[in-house]
């Protein structure tokens, strides 16, 4: 058992069981054995790896869509390009060598991240030296904003709670023995949807949602919003857990795996409506890197080099957007103030 699954047994104990939001937040963000606290997590050394980490193409369509973004905006002087969860700053870095190719947008531009993880803060630094870091949005200046969130939501806590037989329970972390486990314990929630089985309550994703889209509409602006997920609300059991680049039970080690969910894009969408924003559109990863000059580029950065950096390079394109990758399992939301035209390539006929 890892140290933090000593501390969660012994809330256990005192307490009984923990709805799984509580364990993921302490899974995910314990002060002293978080899982992001105490750790970089990407690349082959760490759990998993993210777009950006898989190929620089990536950031660069995304600089190419936020320079749209900017001039649809009207070009303003001075606007806050901001990042929540910005991992590395690796996504950052590429979006801004785009962007330092308009020079007016370069010299506008003031980058914020939110990042609550003392290493990953240490980690963008390195790349992104000149940025404004929050640990949440509500200290988000207020100007003008293009607000990017590459799997930020996906790592925020849920709740879990299973109909069957005509009754809710909600699903939690209790004791068997001396191991941790799932299990079920009778609740008051009443689920408007029908039929049976698992619900995932995003309650906490919505919020934060909302925070987002509040900041979009109150400044004007826009969100990008890519994740693995789903664009309906429904039914199903997502809750994963991930160590050395496989997956494990979300029970097996606290604190040294990270533990996600699908994204409820559906839910996401009514949050940022609710806030007076717009919801521009929502494609695959695939449909929009491809609309936004996917093989094009790659065709480009291919002729300079050769052997097997160009199969990586290949490889690497094809892992963002083939439709048995991570093309179609990852979504792309598109985010903006009210009046504001759809941006390419959502807003394409």
């Amino acid at each position: 058992m890892t140290a933090l699954g000593e501390i969660i047994r012994g809330m256990i104990r005192d307490d009984g069981p923990m709805p799984l939001d509580r364990y993921m937040a302490l899974c995910l963000g314990h002060p002293e054995h978080g899982y992001y606290v105490t750790r970089d997590p990407l690349g082959a050394k760490g759990d998993f790896t993210t777009s950006p980490e898989i190929s620089q193409i990536f950031g660069e369509l995304i600089g190419v869509w936020v320079a749209q973004v900017w001039e649809a905006l009207g070009s303003p002087r001075r606007f806050a390009l901001i990042e929540l969860g910005p991992g590395r700053g690796t996504l950052m870095a590429d979006m801004l060598r785009v962007l330092a190719k308009v020079e007016a947008c370069a010299k506008a531009v003031e980058v914020h991240f939110v990042e609550t993880s003392p290493t990953l803060r240490a980690e963008q630094q390195a790349r992104v030296p000149k940025a404004t870091w929050h640990h949440a949005l509500a200290s988000l200046p207020a100007q003008p904003s293009i607000i990017i969130a590459n799997e930020f939501f996906d790592a925020l806590p849920i709740r879990q709670f299973e109909r069957k037989d005509g009754r809710v329970f909600e699903r939690v972390i209790g004791l068997s023995g001396e191991a941790l486990e799932v299990g079920l314990v009778p609740s008051a929630m009443e689920l408007r949807m029908r039929g049976e089985g698992i619900f995932e309550d995003q309650s906490l994703r919505v919020a934060v949602a909302r925070e987002m889209a509040d900041q979009i509409a109150t400044q004007g602006g826009a969100a990008l919003v890519i994740d693995y997920g789903h664009v309906r609300t429904a039914f199903g059991d997502t809750l994963q857990a991930m160590h050395k680049h496989r997956y494990v039970p979300v029970t097996e080690q606290p604190g040294e795996a990270d533990i996600t969910s699908h994204v409820d894009f559906e839910a996401l969408g009514r949050a940022c409506v609710v806030e007076g924003a717009q919801v521009a559109g929502l494609m695959t990863q695939g449909d929009f890197l491809n609309a936004m000059g996917l093989e094009a580029r790659t065709e480009v950065l291919s002729r300079t080099i050769e052997g097997e950096a160009r199969t990586n390079l290949v490889a690497a394109s094809e892992r963002l957007a083939h439709p048995d990758q991570m093309g179609h399992l990852f979504k792309v939301m598109a985010v903006t103030s009210a009046g504001l035209a759809p941006p390419y390539p959502f807003g394409a006929r």
